[in-house]
């Protein structure tokens, strides 16, 4: 029976561990994500610039010879 308490013991200890890890892991993503989205506005920011410009140095109208 003392065998059983030992194992549930190191059993609970090692769930908290491992409940530890998972909430910085969860963590970090969460910290990630955020830079993955700001690295992704700052390429579609610079990417509609590139748009509007490639755009107004475009024209259709027919130059006089």
């Amino acid at each position: 029976m003392k065998e059983l308490e030992e194992e549930l013991e190191r059993l609970k200890e090692e769930n908290k561990k491992l409940t530890d890890e998972v909430e910085s892991l969860w963590a970090m993503m969460d910290e990630m994500t955020k830079a993955d989205i700001k690295n992704w506005a700052h390429l579609v920011k610079d990417l509609e610039k590139d748009v509007i410009t490639r755009a107004l140095m475009v024209t259709k109208k027919v130059a006089d010879a």
